[in-house]
């Protein structure tokens, strides 16, 4: 089995508007966020063993608010996960290496929430994501499969739907 860890960046700021979209930073509110999803994941076991994140600031941002508490993953910063569509995400899916039977990326709405839901059964956690992944949302999904390259669209199980606004 499979454990696939989807982590939506936590809010940025737009306060300033010469910053091209990739290097925004977290606002404050994404910062609290991004340290309410960290103890949630710490507390629940979160441990993938490689971690793969977008290159935009604020993806980086809310990694680092995470890492301490993920045990020793190894971690890749990818261009290609920036702003990345459903296509693009479930290909580096399938590609991750088999050694990590945990993993998790980190990227972008609206892909993140299409991959999300194409790989997600039916269920009531699909329904509340099919409605929206909000910035700093941790979706955990278990794949039945022994290598990455063979998980199918509508075949995992969403076992975990963490938005930071319900955390205290």
């Amino acid at each position: 089995m499979k454990r696939l860890f989807l982590l939506r960046h936590a809010k940025s700021a737009w306060d300033d508007p010469a910053l091209r979209d990739r290097d925004r930073p977290l606002a404050p509110r994404g910062r609290k966020a991004a340290k309410r999803v960290a103890r949630w994941a710490k507390k629940h076991g979160v441990r993938p063993q490689l971690v793969v994140c977008s290159s935009a600031v604020r993806a980086q941002q809310t990694l680092q608010r995470l890492l301490p508490g993920l045990g020793e993953p190894e971690v890749w910063v990818e261009v290609t996960l920036y702003a990345a569509g459903v296509e693009t995400l479930l290909a580096r899916i399938r590609a991750l290496p088999d050694e990590a039977d945990e993993a998790m990326l980190i990227g972008h709405n609206p892909g993140l929430m299409e991959v999300l839901l194409l790989l997600a059964a039916p269920g009531e956690l699909r329904e509340r994501a099919a409605v929206n992944v909000p910035t700093g949302a941790l979706a955990e999904l278990e794949v039945d499969v022994e290598r990455w390259a063979d998980v199918a669209p509508g075949e995992a199980r969403l076992t975990e739907f963490v938005v930071p606004r319900e955390l205290t």
